[in-house]
């Protein structure tokens, strides 16, 4: 069976505008802040940041592509439709000597109200920013994960009965590290920017309409997403509207 009866199990945090267990995610949540948050805490990595050159990731600019660490050999570029559009396409990259090289592209959705550069709990806008992605987890159990994975039916359950349209939505997740402790569960409560500025943004399963600002796109698309993605890659999240993004 996809998932048991502790799909059900009682929750206690919102998440994407529903109610999650331990954590609230897509929009406990605090998303969106301008990337460039401290190591660990909201995303954008450590590393020292490349300098901008002609050969890119299609569609981001010099002031985000500044952000994307040297060492990323991986990104997940969330192309928004528009500022106030919860709509967009999510690509995987991979670099490949100096060449980027499109390996994936399925349509998605992120927040309802659209993108922020100053996400504040429950503005149910996604942040516009580069950040790391290491760490994973679901319901279901790993289908291969190369980034840690953590399958909990009860930390990834809601509250209340869910509804067919969301019933799956996290049977996998990719934690967003906006405003969170890297290494820690997704759904773990920490946040080193305070409650305020929200958390728990994630990528998980499409469930056809915005969230309350988490990233989503269909199942084949997260496991594939989870299959490819490696720690070793130093791979991160590029995310934001089309005319921020090139920016």
């Amino acid at each position: 069976m996809r998932r048991g009866s502790a799909r059900h199990a009682i929750a206690s945090t919102a998440a994407c505008g529903l109610l999650l267990t331990i954590a609230t995610a897509c929009g406990d949540t605090t998303a969106g802040r301008s990337p460039g948050g401290a190591p660990g805490t909201n995303g954008p990595a450590s590393a020292s940041p490349r300098s901008a050159k002609p050969d890119r990731v299609p569609g981001i600019g010099d002031r985000m592509w500044r952000q994307v660490p040297a060492d990323t050999r991986q990104v997940v570029a969330v192309y928004g439709d528009d500022r106030d559009s919860p709509d967009g396409v999510v690509a995987l990259y991979e670099k490949r000597g100096e060449t980027w090289k499109q390996t994936g592209s399925w349509p998605a959705h992120n927040g309802k109200l659209g993108w922020t550069t100053d996400h504040q709990m429950d503005d149910e806008r996604s942040p516009v920013g580069v950040f790391t992605l290491t760490d994973a987890g679901g319901v279901l159990a790993d289908p291969g994960s190369r980034l840690k994975y953590r399958q909990d039916d009860h930390a990834f359950a809601s509250t209340i009965y869910w509804d067919e349209a969301h019933e799956h939505d996290f049977d996998y997740v990719i934690a967003i590290d906006y405003n969170r402790i890297k290494g820690t569960p997704p759904y773990d409560w920490s946040r080193p920017l305070g409650v305020e500025k929200g958390g728990g943004i994630w990528l998980h399963l499409d469930h056809g309409d915005g969230t309350s600002g988490c990233v989503t796109v269909p199942e084949s698309g997260m496991r594939s997403l989870l299959r490819t993605l490696d720690p070793a890659r130093h791979p991160v999240v590029v995310m934001g509207d089309k005319d921020r993004l090139k920016r």
